[in-house]
């Protein structure tokens, strides 16, 4: 089995990086000449993955007009989150309730992501299916962070995730899941850390850790930082 359907989350204001993310919204910043949005488009595709959903909220004309101007040889679609914005848990209810799938791959275009990436994923997909797990987390060690910063969220015990004083794994970005996880939910702002709350309460939340470097635009800061490198 296989992921068919791609969302990448692309609704948010950005303001950890104003005064850039003022008039350019946050996936389109650039880093080597390219923009995350579309960095993030190439993995999808590499994947074989031909449906991608994109929700847009804030500066949304903007990320449409490039949609439309580079013609991804793909099937692209964009859904608006209306007149609020949705959070992550809504945004990507909205996405998937205009598909008939029933799993999803979901992409965060804050992480720098590079075809490194490829063989983790497809190798978490596997497990994904293999498994029957409803949903999974590529994780990263703290210590391939390119922000020092930032600490983990969380613990791995045989794939489980657990939150506990051993946290060094980062979220990457990018989750499997399966639709039958919103079953009790409506479209409205909230965010996906509920339904990974409940999971984890369950043992039933997994993870998958991605030994590439994470790069991640946390701030204005860090953004500055990527692109001397």
């Amino acid at each position: 089995m296989k992921i068919k359907t791609a969302l990448i989350l692309c609704a948010g204001y950005g303001k950890r990086l104003n005064p850039i993310t003022l008039t350019t919204p946050k996936p389109l910043l650039k880093i080597n000449d390219i923009t995350l949005l579309e960095n993030c488009i190439n993995l999808i595709l590499s994947l074989g993955i031909n449906k991608i959903l994109i929700n847009t909220f804030y500066l949304s004309d903007e990320i449409e007009e490039f949609i439309k101007d580079k013609k991804f040889n793909s099937e692209i679609k964009i859904i608006n989150d209306g007149s609020n914005i949705l959070n992550t848990g809504g945004g990507i209810l909205n996405m998937i309730n205009s598909s008939n799938e029933t799993d999803f791959i979901t992409f965060n275009p804050d992480t720098v992501w590079s075809l490194n990436y490829k063989k983790y994923i497809e190798d978490m997909q596997k497990f994904y299916f293999l498994n029957q797990v409803q949903n999974i987390l590529l994780l990263a060690n703290e210590n391939l962070s390119f922000d020092k910063n930032l600490k983990g969220d969380f613990n791995l015990k045989k794939n489980i995730i657990k939150k506990d004083e051993f946290n060094n794994l980062i979220y990457t970005g990018c989750q499997i899941l399966n639709k039958s996880l919103f079953d009790s939910y409506v479209v409205s702002n909230f965010s996906i850390l509920n339904i990974w709350n409940e999971l984890i309460n369950k043992d039933k939340l997994y993870g998958f850790e991605s030994l590439e470097v994470f790069r991640h635009l946390t701030d204005l800061n860090i953004y500055k930082q990527l692109l001397k490198n």
